[in-house]
């Protein structure tokens, strides 16, 4: 049995097994395994651009649980899909969906298609994706709690019809990552930290009112946005600019000094940037009502701060990255995060014209001077608190979260493929620096699978 496999395909077989067997397996499911050698191989040199294309708020079966071949809503047991109270009781219908009056009180307590009350170019309330609330969604791999640990209750348990959204077609040309997940439990804010940085930022002196309550075991007695021992792992705002004007300056994230992916890029001479949707206006002192502070991870960090050199250099607007694709004089590495308004965030934005703008964003790649290189991974900061039936791998207390789409374009990768190799967030990190032969952040990349199936070089 594949040692990397989810919890969900396990337990199919579990009822074959003995006791010892069943417990040897559980074991090593815990362990992330090395990766071999040959994820470093020649052709992986061919590549010259990564870009990376961050979207929000999605798990995998909420967007492409009727993709054909892939692990999707059909392969949902009834035990993952019944959603359950705190007491283990499943419930008669759904509870009833907070924020709107679009959908029936009487549910039934199942996935449900969201197309057919809410079409998929309009927006819907937003649904609770928190560090400590997603733990207890996940209740342990059984997958139940999504709709009792809720703000927005039964919404979590909606999903999108797959054909039609518009980066569907995408999808089916090149390579869908069925079983990846986003590497930190709970929020943007934290997850984004993940994909430059494989770590949590560091809060010492946070104010007592920020912190969590736990008990011995880690669960959560009282909600924060800091863990009692000094992480930030809930929505918090960095130091630099820009940043909220009304955010009291105690509760502002201190510059962070460990290592990210641009400082390994720019220590071995490779270009980068990050580009962001709205950036400009934001750092002039006028964003755009949809735009998003915490979704900018390179602020946080010292090395960005404001004034430095690096900070102009690197960090972007997402015009900037449209004009660079369509001339050809993309960096080797980016990262494009799209405007609130066009990120796919429940609350901001809405599916289509979401999409309808990545395409756009993947398009100036491919159509460009520099797209016969380069790689383009579409994928999502975390699953938005929205249900999936897939038990992620456990590695450490931080996660992984839940299991989230992504999808790899390039003329290198498979055509027409579904990938069913686990991969996480910074398997991206991990894939980058195989590339240019960079050292690991820390262990979790350097464990992490870099794309290693999804390519044909």
């Amino acid at each position: 049995m594949n040692l990397h496999a989810p919890y969900s395909r396990i337990l199919r077989t579990a009822c074959l097994m003995s006791p010892l067997v069943v417990l040897t397996v559980f074991i090593s499911c815990h362990v992330q395994q090395p990766v071999t050698a040959s994820a470093s191989a020649p052709g992986i040199h061919k590549v010259g651009h990564v870009v990376v294309v961050y979207m929000e708020n999605h798990s995998f079966d909420n967007l492409y649980g009727q993709f054909p071949g892939a692990d999707g809503l059909a392969n949902a047991l009834p035990a993952q899909v019944t959603q359950v109270d705190t007491a283990g009781h499943p419930f008669t219908y759904l509870p009833s969906i907070s924020g709107t009056s679009a959908f029936p009180t009487n549910l039934p307590n199942a996935c449900f298609n969201i197309d057919q009350y809410v079409p998929s170019d309009q927006e819907i309330p937003d649904v609770l994706h928190r560090y400590y609330q997603e733990q207890m969604q996940i209740d342990g791999g059984k997958m139940d709690k999504f709709a009792f640990y809720n703000s927005t209750k039964g919404l979590t348990m909606g999903y999108y019809k797959t054909s039609l959204l518009p980066l569907d077609s995408l999808a089916g040309r090149y390579t869908l990552c069925d079983h990846f997940f986003h590497s930190a439990f709970g929020c943007s804010f934290l997850n984004h930290q993940w994909l430059i940085a494989a770590a949590c930022p560091v809060f010492p002196d946070a104010p007592e009112r920020m912190r969590a309550k736990t008990d011995a075991a880690g669960h959560m007695i009282s909600d924060g946005t800091v863990t009692p021992d000094g992480y930030a792992v809930n929505t918090l705002y960095s130091v630099n600019a820009p940043h909220p004007a009304n955010v009291p300056a105690q509760s502002l994230v201190p510059n962070q000094t460990n290592p990210t992916i641009g400082d390994r890029l720019t220590a071995k001479g490779v270009s980068w940037a990050w580009y962001s949707g709205g950036w400009d206006s934001a750092l002039a002192g006028t964003p755009h009502p949809t735009f998003s502070f915490h979704h900018q991870p390179f602020i946080y960090f010292a090395n960005y701060a404001d004034g430095t050199a690096a900070k102009k250099e690197h960090l972007k607007d997402e015009n900037d990255f449209l004009a660079a694709a369509r001339a050809g004089k993309l960096p080797a590495v980016s990262f494009v995060k799209p405007l609130g308004l066009y990120n796919e965030h429940p609350g901001n934005s809405d599916i289509i014209s979401s999409e309808e703008h990545a395409v756009t964003l993947i398009n100036a790649v491919l159509n460009g001077p520099d797209g016969k290189d380069a790689v383009i991974i579409l994928t999502y900061d975390e699953n938005g608190g929205f249900w999936d039936h897939v038990a992620p791998p456990i590695i450490d207390r931080w996660g992984p979260g839940t299991r989230i789409p992504a999808i790899i374009i390039s003329p290198f990768a498979k055509k027409g493929f579904v990938d069913h190799t686990q991969y996480e967030t910074v398997s991206i990190l991990s894939f980058i620096e195989r590339r240019w032969g960079l050292e690991p952040l820390n262990a979790r990349d350097k464990n992490a699978n870099p794309l290693q199936n999804a390519f044909d070089f």
